[in-house]
Formats: C-alpha cells, sequence, structure tokens
C-alpha cells in the first residue's frame, strides 16, 4: 500500500524507491514526473540523485545544454557522477554521442528533457542499449513540438511509449493522480487538507477515464474548476515546499 505523499521529501522519497524496484524488475527505461507547479528540476534531481549512490553504479548526468550544465556544477558542488550537456557550449550544435555514451557509464539520467530533445535523446538511449535511461522532469510530449499527426504517434510508438511511469503525480481539482511503482494508478481524492485512495486502473487513465472515474467516487471532474496555476499553487503548498 502506498500512502500519498505529505511533503515533497515523500514524493522523492518514493521516487526514489520506485526506481529501485524497477531497475530490480528488469526494466530499462523510466520516467520520474512530479507535475507540479514552479517545481524546478535542477535542485529536486540533486536529492533524487542518492539513489543512485545507494545502487552503487556509475551514473553520468544529461542536461539539455550547457548553461544548465554549468548551473548544476556550480549549485551541486563536488559529486561522484559526471554532468554533461546535449549541445556543444551553449550552441545549440549536438554533442557527438560518442563523448556522452562511454563504456564506464553504467547509468544515464535526463534532467527536465524538452520536446524538442527528443532526437539526441533517442540517440542516447540507442546507444546506452540495456543500460537504465531515466528521464527526471521530462516534458518530451509538448504537441507543439512533437505534434499530433502520423509522424507524432510513430515517434511515440518507437520511443517515448518505451518508458515505464516509474514514479508520476499530478494535481487536480481536489484530487489527485499517483504512480508509484510496482503500485497500480491510483486516483486520490483531497478532504480537509487529506488525500484518501479513491481508485486503482492497471494502466494509466485517460482523461475520459479519469473523468469517468472522478464521478463515480464523487469527486469533480478531471479538470479543474479553480484556475489551473491557483490549484497546482494550493498542491504544492500542501506538499510542504
Amino acid at each position: 500500500m502506498v500512502d500519498f505523499p505529505q511533503t515533497l521529501e515523500d514524493a522523492i522519497a518514493q521516487a526514489q524507491s520506485a526506481t529501485q524496484a524497477a531497475i530490480a524488475a528488469g526494466y530499462t527505461r523510466l520516467k520520474i514526473d512530479l507535475l507540479l507547479p514552479e517545481l524546478k528540476p535542477t535542485p529536486i534531481a540533486l536529492q533524487y540523485l542518492s539513489v543512485f549512490s545507494e545502487l552503487g553504479t556509475t551514473l553520468k548526468v544529461l542536461f539539455t545544454d550547457a548553461g544548465a550544465a554549468a548551473l548544476a556544477r556550480r549549485d551541486w558542488g563536488p559529486i561522484s557522477h559526471q554532468i554533461c550537456s546535449l549541445d556543444v557550449a551553449g550552441a545549440r550544435q549536438t554533442t557527438p554521442v560518442e563523448e556522452l555514451v562511454s563504456s564506464e557509464d553504467q547509468m544515464f539520467l535526463f534532467v527536465a528533457p524538452s520536446s524538442v530533445e527528443v532526437s539526441p535523446v533517442e540517440q542516447v538511449c540507442l546507444a546506452a542499449g540495456e543500460r537504465p535511461v531515466i528521464l527526471f522532469a521530462p516534458r518530451l510530449e509538448d504537441i507543439g513540438t512533437v505534434g499530433i499527426g502520423y509522424a507524432a504517434r510513430k515517434i511515440r510508438e518507437r520511443f517515448l511509449n518505451t518508458f515505464e511511469p516509474c514514479y508520476y503525480v499530478r494535481p487536480l481539482d481536489r484530487a489527485a493522480l499517483l504512480r508509484c511503482y510496482p503500485s497500480p494508478w491510483q486516483v486520490w481524492l483531497e478532504s480537509d487538507n487529506a488525500y484518501t485512495l479513491a481508485a486503482e486502473e492497471l494502466s494509466k487513465p485517460s482523461s475520459e477515464r479519469l473523468e469517468e472515474l472522478l464521478l463515480q467516487v464523487g469527486g469533480s471532474q478531471a479538470s479543474p474548476k479553480r484556475g489551473l496555476l491557483e490549484e497546482m499553487q494550493r498542491f504544492l503548498k500542501a506538499l510542504g515546499q
């Protein structure tokens, strides 16, 4: 039984446990989604990194650009993991895959990759082979960039859908959607600033299914009645950020 995270630290700890369980089960492509408002992924990623020290693996941390990588090196201080970027000196020229993937690397962690980087991320994954690749706070499915037609569907089928949603938390209107591997997808209802488990699904519910579930258990519709930003800010405050 997974408890709903009461603080952001709880959510990170759950993401770490889910990562360990998924890797132990043989998954090699994982996603960590913390869909919380105004959440800056870089400092949260640093807290999450401790799980790899526990696993005793050689990890390579990849940022989308050289500027973000440089800021991480400055803000994180000395760490045992190598930090790299997908572009060359911030020039948005893709770094050759052979410079990003070496035989010594055992795992790869992408921090907040966006839909613009789908191609280089996919190339790194192909070069990594059976070595685990984790996407932390990814934004790879921006419809405005990836699209909604045939080409976009092929990208999802070929690449994006190969990632296991290892940890996922998303606020809704007076509810939340949670997945912590190996548990199923869970719908939680908010009541008096607490969350109660209302339903479970084996696969991620679609928007229509989520709305149906919330109506069945007496919750609101999945689409927020209040402003989305206001709802997310309230949720983040509830998590103790």
